[in-house]
């Protein structure tokens, strides 16, 4: 069998050695100049759909990518909150490049949580040399989002893998892609394949409206050769209590806060500079308007109160791992994120809304292009519906039920 080495191949390139980070400061540190970068090009990448093959290696190259691995395998070991801002930072400057490492990040908590030793010091050290993690997603179509026929075989020269997957989030950049299949006996496990193996093929066909280039299309498994070393039995997970789904969750509530961010930024931005006060108003700038001062400061403090929701639920998240992990506290976990993605999602789409009605008619010109806000908040926000949210607390509150464990919870 031919051994791949998933760090040097065409699609993504060996990346250079990235920086060691090893503290919060550091961390939100890189995050910051990171932003300051890709933030100027947001509307250029958006408008042409540029996909950020420079500013994903640059990610690489900082370090952040490694923040999160445990410091029995050679990581910092840092915690959920300074995870959560580092998104939070990122995607307020431009959310479709600052989503596409949410897979990465629920990938390590998965492998921490479910791999073996060996798996884990081998993959571990893959990332802490600057390898990225994508996903191969769930299957399209109309079945429940669980559904899959992706599957192992065995044949004469080992196990084999087959399928197509969808919303494949970080696939076109990463070196390794992790997917979930049945194996021989139909239960489910997590592969992981390198990107250059034959048989796997990553499809540029993501064309939403929104969030246009995290090139969440398609990677098709065409008979691709599996080691028995490259799964993981997380069907062995199911009575399990574990964090994999409360951190994926807390992930996409920190990308919808970022994208409510950089939507009151850019609606201050906006008045300060170019919008015209109104002809009744009697004020001769926009910025000292009333009533838009009075909805400045509601959207400010609706943020904050998202902001501190989620930056709890982070705290509590911090706390759980500390201990045994039961399966009360990883309810309360999942009770935790879906209060911070309910009101994560509400003031980013509420932002991106008010955005074009504070600034007027000249902000909905093609050239500052800020339509992508919205289009980027709409989109990202049906990452999973907040009817179940609000479901899963009722359920909670009101009977007591524990959250299904998976990782939309």
């Amino acid at each position: 069998m031919t051994i791949h080495d998933p760090l040097n191949h065409p699609a993504t390139g060996r990346p250079v050695a990235p920086a060691r980070i090893d503290t919060r400061e550091a961390a939100l540190d890189a995050a910051h100049r990171l932003a300051a970068d890709w933030a100027p090009k947001a509307a250029e990448r958006d408008r042409d759909r540029i996909l950020p093959h420079e500013e994903i290696a640059d990610f690489s190259a900082s370090g952040l990518g490694a923040i999160t691995v445990p410091r029995a395998y050679g990581g910092p070991g840092l915690d959920y909150l300074t995870l959560a801002e580092v998104f939070e930072i990122l995607c307020a400057a431009d959310s479709s490049v600052g989503q596409i490492p949410q897979n990465h990040f629920g990938v390590v908590q998965l492998l921490s949580e479910a791999g073996s030793p060996n798996q884990k010091a081998r993959w571990f050290a893959d990332i802490l040399s600057g390898a990225r993690i994508g996903n191969a997603g769930p299957e399209k179509g109309p079945k429940v989002i669980t559904h899959n026929t992706t599957g192992l075989t065995r044949g004469p020269d080992g196990l084999r893998l087959n399928g197509r997957r969808f919303y494949s989030t970080g696939a076109i950049f990463a070196h390794w892609i992790p997917t979930r299949a049945n194996d021989e006996q139909g239960r489910p496990v997590q592969v992981w394949v390198p990107h250059d193996a034959p048989g796997v093929t990553v499809i540029d066909d993501w064309s939403s409206f929104g969030q246009r280039t995290t090139a969440s299309g398609t990677v098709v498994f065409d008979n691709v050769a599996v080691p028995e070393d490259q799964i993981i039995p997380v069907w062995q997970r199911a009575q399990v209590p574990g964090l994999a789904g409360p951190v994926s969750q807390l992930v996409q509530a920190a990308i919808d806060s970022g994208i409510a961010i950089g939507a009151l930024d850019q609606a201050i931005a906006f008045v300060r500079d170019k919008a015209r006060p109104w002809v009744d108003s009697g004020v001769s700038r926009a910025q000292d308007d009333p009533y838009i001062i009075a909805d400045i400061g509601r959207l400010q403090i609706d943020l904050w109160a998202a902001r501190a929701v989620l930056h709890d639920a982070a705290r509590l998240l911090n706390d759980i791992a500390a201990g045994e992990v039961t399966l009360e506290s990883s309810a309360r976990a999942s009770v935790a994120v879906a209060e911070a993605k309910i009101l994560t999602s509400e003031i980013a789409l509420n932002a991106a809304e008010k955005l074009f009605e504070l600034a007027g008619s000249a902000a909905t010109r093609a050239a500052p292009n800020l339509g992508r806000v919205w289009r980027n908040a709409r989109v990202h926000t049906l990452h999973d519906p907040l009817r179940w949210k609000y479901h899963l607390l009722g359920n909670w509150h009101l009977n007591g039920a524990l959250p299904a464990r998976h990782q939309w919870n």
